[in-house]
């Protein structure tokens, strides 16, 4: 039976034990103390959240569990709509029952914390490990989205958010007829919903200079979110966090109608290096650092940071919805 790893030192102690084995970033870091009011707009609504999250052979999902949990309940945060997303692979190795019981419900699941009350999940690839993904859609239940699709949509605040399933697109286990039906629904619910401003995440990149890299087979849903004027995709699967220029489904730069991607797989699975160049329209590339993407989400824009286990926050950024 897995067995939860034993608790935390203190987040200090926690980050001093190996000196000599410091991680590398290759991004400039801001002040230790950068203020929070970089992601501050009037009246907004709050998200965070990450992908690649929880195991029982490693402890930064437990730290990462309590940067959302404090984010949650800081006074500002509560008098607002917020919301908890999570990029896939919520639970390591293989998505099974009893790692999401001993392995996820320790740190983002603990019921002390608000996180699911909040949550809003997408599955990955480990997730499929375990048939149908059976035990993903039994532990979350009506939060994961109807068990044969895992794609759905809710609002925050004056945002539409869509949540899709990638797996359906990557993996060949699933037919032509059931990616098809994801996009004709993806369609219609972008026609339906018609905000100012509209995000969309899943698990797997279009675009990223990572261990994965590209998937080039993600370009129709990108070609249907272009043309939806989707403004913000957030992505996991890479173990890093990189940000990305507003694109167009074949990576032109397009700051019109383009939508910028995050990937965000830092959520406490084992970090993984860049290794290599960056890829074309990449800005942004942290390697090394567990933490979490916060979005402000404002009437008509949007600011985004990562912010570090260590507290540090990362990459202040931001955009207007089209």
């Amino acid at each position: 039976m897995l067995t939860r790893r034993s608790r935390l030192l203190p987040l200090v102690a926690v980050l001093a034990v190996t000196p000599g084995c410091l991680p590398t970033v290759r991004a400039t870091p801001p002040p230790a103390d950068a203020p929070a009011k970089l992601v501050a707009l009037s009246g907004a609504s709050i998200m965070i959240g990450a992908g690649d999250i929880a195991s029982c052979k490693q402890s930064n999902d437990e730290l990462t569990a309590r940067l959302v949990d404090s984010v949650l309940r800081a006074d500002s945060v509560e008098k607002v709509n917020d919301a908890v997303f999570t990029l896939g692979d919520n639970v390591y190795d293989d998505g099974t029952a009893s790692e999401f019981v001993n392995c996820f419900t320790p740190t983002w699941g603990d019921s002390a914390k608000r996180i699911m009350k909040k949550i809003h999940p997408s599955p990955g690839n480990h997730e499929y490990y375990t048939p149908s993904a059976n035990a993903y859609y039994r532990y979350f239940g009506a939060s994961a989205g109807a068990p044969e699709k895992g794609y759905y949509s809710y609002d925050v605040g004056t945002w539409h958010v869509v949540a899709l399933n990638s797996e359906m697109v990557v993996n060949s286990g699933f037919s032509a007829a059931e990616r098809k039906a994801q996009e004709d629904w993806l369609i219609q619910d972008l026609k339906d919903h018609a905000k100012p401003c509209t995000l969309a995440y899943f698990h797997h990149p279009r675009y990223s200079s990572g261990y994965h890299g590209s998937d080039v087979s993600l370009r129709p849903l990108w070609q249907i979110m272009y043309d939806n004027n989707v403004d913000l995709v957030l992505v996991g699967h890479d173990h890093d966090y990189e940000r990305f220029l507003p694109q167009t489904p074949d990576a032109a730069v397009d700051t019109l109608r383009g939508i910028p991607e995050i990937v965000v797989g830092t959520g406490g699975e084992e970090l993984r290096g860049f290794g290599g160049t960056a890829i074309r329209n990449s800005v942004m590339r942290i390697e090394g650092r567990a933490g979490v993407l916060i979005l402000t989400l404002g009437a008509a824009e949007y600011r985004s940071v990562f912010l570090e286990v260590g507290g540090r926050i990362w990459d202040p950024s931001g955009g207007k919805c089209h």
